[in-house]
């Protein structure tokens, strides 16, 4: 492949990330004023979330297999499409029905665009010989950032939310449409094993009649969705539970408080930077394992400390553990099978989004029983896992590399 064309389809990955977070990041920051125009209560928009994760988890499904035979070239401008052109429905909801399905059609559209792009990111990734998913995830927060910040101003100068989050989604239809070009084709093999449905392939069961069934997720890959679950549920925890440890916990003052989400993004988004020439260095293992140590060290500091600052520190130390953890687990399910990357990539993602739509459920309950800080050690005892179960990055068929082989562009 040439240097250019692998050079433009990396920048590209890099705009549809960003895209992606910026989309999710509007439709964030006008919840408020969305729910408000609905006429609902906070409960009924919990609920009404779930229609969000459903389209999401079912967008994600349907885009691996259309991934592995269309190529992401195709699968993900259309998903980028469909996510920008969704991104107004909420804002022109005016009742419970009408947010409802406006909710679910963008989950379609994030999952789909999830999909592919973390697909097409494996792809990028396999023809650098190096890593480099996780900078990819980096700029989905940074896309997150710019939304909270365009948000905000457009909120303070009263602008309504149809009106923003459409200009948001003609930005997402013209941004989508100019980086198609330079997404990456179809690798041949890939290419020629998807449409060869006839040949058998390791791991597919006969069906009567010699037709050939359905291929089998792998039992490693279901391992890996585990594992994402478990991290991805960690980071809904610190999503949905970090600012009211600090206010309910500690008695911090609310603009306080807010920082403890502050500083665990900001450091998911740093180490996200940084991940890639980590694991180029000390391997995808090294990353999951040492990553994961971190996150639960920290956040046990953050569970038991009586102090503000130290609380702090912990959810810092939390975010920087968990940083580069998930990007690898994607990475080791698109690599698995080069011919079912995007089946393997929705299996991870899709379990894993579960896993972070779950936190918030099961904190809830147990902070009946427990204190909220005592209830952080759940996600802990998730990081002691993944630090057991890190080995299974280990590539079971490693390909020798030698210096030379490494592309840099």
């Amino acid at each position: 492949m040439e240097p250019t064309t692998l050079r433009a389809g990396r920048l590209a990955t890099f705009a549809y990330f960003a895209l992606n977070g910026f989309l999710m990041g509007m439709w964030i920051v006008h919840i408020p004023a969305v729910e408000d125009r609905a006429g609902i209560s906070h409960a009924v928009l919990g609920w009404l979330l779930l229609l969000l994760g459903a389209g999401a988890f079912v967008g994600m499904q349907v885009a691996g297999p259309l991934t592995d035979r269309l190529g992401a070239r195709v699968v993900v401008p259309v998903g980028a499409a469909l996510c920008s052109a969704a991104v107004v429905l909420p804002g022109l909801a005016t009742n419970v029905w009408a947010l409802g399905a406006a909710l679910l059609v963008l989950g379609l559209g994030n999952g789909c665009l999830d999909v592919s792009m973390n697909a097409h990111a494996v792809q990028v990734e396999r023809g650098y010989r190096r890593p480099v998913m996780s900078a990819f995830h980096a700029t989905f927060s940074l896309g997150g950032v710019l939304a909270a910040l365009v948000g905000a101003r457009t909120l303070s100068w009263g602008w309504s939310p149809a009106a923003t989050l459409g200009g948001v989604a003609l930005l997402g239809l013209a941004a989508a449409a100019l980086a198609a070009s330079a997404l990456l084709r179809p690798e041949p093999a890939a290419r020629t094993k998807a449409a060869g449905d006839a040949t058998p392939d390791e791991g597919a069961a006969p069906l009567g009649g010699g037709a050939t069934a359905r291929r089998r997720t792998p039992r490693r890959i279901w391992a890996l969705a585990v594992l994402a679950f478990m991290l991805m549920l960690c980071e809904g925890v610190a999503n949905d539970w970090s600012v009211l440890h600090l206010r309910d916990v500690l008695d911090a003052p609310a603009a306080t408080a807010a920082l403890a989400y502050g500083a665990f993004s900001t450091a998911m988004t740093v180490g996200r930077l940084l991940a890639d020439r980590v694991a180029a260095r000390f391997g995808p293992v090294a990353i999951l394992r040492y990553g994961a140590t971190l996150a639960a060290a920290g956040l046990t500091v953050a569970a038991l400390s009586p102090w503000t600052p130290s609380a702090l520190l912990g959810w810092t130390l939390f975010g920087a553990g968990l940083s580069g953890c998930i990007p690898q687990l994607f990475s080791a399910a698109g690599h698995a099978e080069e011919d079912a990357a995007g089946v393997n990539v929705s299996r991870v993602a899709g379990l894993g989004y579960l896993g972070m739509l779950a936190g918030p459920t099961v904190i809830g309950p147990l902070t009946h029983l427990v204190p909220l800080n005592l209830t952080f050690f759940l996600p802990v005892a998730f990081c002691v896992v993944a630090v057991c179960a890190a080995g299974i990055l280990r590539d079971p068929r490693p390909e020798p590399r030698t210096p030379e082989s490494v592309v840099r562009v």
